[in-house]
């Protein structure tokens, strides 16, 4: 049994084959324990192999089952590569968690094209290959959950401007997908996640603001927890709980972005 840490009481989604990219840390890896704790077969990818084992290793630890693709999500070779491999191994996919995006951060003047295509080709470019990659096997009861950003509601996006762009166009596109893939039963919804990881420590160093200014910017007064506020939200989206919703997007933020 997975711990009682992981907060699932039951397996709501046992035996659904889970893609999470990104899962070898911060908000991927948080998705990846708890859609685990609730009986999903996790597909982690991502480009950095000790970072993809860790997270297996601990799953496995907890008692879940986990495997780990080194797969570059700006290549559509290798996200061909990895899907195909998957749906050889598993026999399909159920959910699609598009977690990994290298963050194009820093001053409109200062960012370069590469910087910039960087950001697209491995946000919005990556999830809509994905997408597609996944959209045969998803069909009839699927679920792709996208992760936005609530950077893109600030009134002042100075500094995050190009990330901002790109998780917008994943927001979009999300919608999109939602319209006209209901017909197929595929559920897409995006999440806004604040949480304690990495990437907000690098989104800190950016915007210039202290840890003070923005838990005080936050009504619930703390930041979230990447497996137990994200992951189980994550989890409640992708459950026949959510059945009805579809083309949404959840700010998993402590109300933050409410007050943008």
């Amino acid at each position: 049994m997975l711990e009682a840490g992981a907060g699932v009481a039951a397996k709501i989604l046992q035996n659904k084959v889970a893609i999470v990219t990104g899962g070898g840390r911060g908000v991927g890896q948080g998705i990846a324990f708890a859609l685990a704790a609730a009986g999903a077969q996790l597909v982690l990818l991502g480009r950095n192999a000790v970072a993809l084992d860790d997270s297996c290793s601990e799953i496995h630890r907890r008692g879940g089952d986990a495997s780990a693709i080194v797969c570059d999500v700006t290549d559509p070779n290798d996200i061909q590569r990895a899907v195909d491999d998957i749906v050889n191994d598993y026999g399909g996919v159920d959910i699609l968690i598009n977690a990994a995006h290298s963050a194009c951060l820093g001053a409109l003047l200062e960012l370069s094209d590469d910087d910039v295509l960087l950001g697209f080709d491995s946000g919005p470019v990556a999830a809509l290959r994905f997408m597609r990659a996944c959209h045969p096997y998803l069909c009839g009861d699927g679920v792709i959950i996208n992760l936005a950003s609530g950077l893109a509601l600030r009134p002042d996006s100075t500094g995050f401007g190009a990330f901002a762009a790109a998780k917008e166009a994943i927001r979009s596109l999300s919608r999109a997908a939602a319209c006209e893939w209901g017909g197929d039963n595929i559920r897409v919804n995006c999440l806004m996640p604040l949480a304690n990881s990495p990437g907000l420590t690098a989104m800190l160093d950016v915007g210039g603001a202290s840890l003070g200014e923005l838990l005080g910017d936050i009504p619930l007064g703390r930041l979230g927890d990447a497996e137990r506020d994200i992951g189980r939200a994550v989890v409640f989206l992708c459950s026949a709980d959510a059945a009805f919703i579809t083309g949404q997007t959840l700010a998993v933020d402590g109300g933050q972005a409410l007050l943008r």
